[in-house]
């Protein structure tokens, strides 16, 4: 599967502890990173400074659904499923 164009949820829905360019501290669930672009893609996309946890995430019909409201409801319940 293929992220959806001008979605972001997974860039901005879960928290990244890991430094991102612009960000060294991460960022919290919810906030949006800054390397989202005005139409939501990543500007670090398949370059060796973006976080491993970016890196990993796959699109999945699971995780996105059939729209953005979707994967931001799962993403932030994996969030609180995980968080300490």
């Amino acid at each position: 599967m293929d992220c959806r164009p001008s979605c972001g949820a997974c860039c901005i829905a879960p928290s990244i502890t890991s430094p991102i360019p612009g960000m060294p501290e991460g960022k919290k669930a919810g906030q949006r990173c800054v390397q989202l672009d005005e139409l939501n893609r990543c500007l670090i996309f398949g370059k060796p400074e973006r976080p491993a946890v970016c890196s990993s995430l796959r699109p999945d019909m699971e995780m996105c659904g059939s729209d953005d409201r979707h994967a931001f409801a799962w993403l932030a319940q994996l969030e609180q499923l995980t968080s300490p």
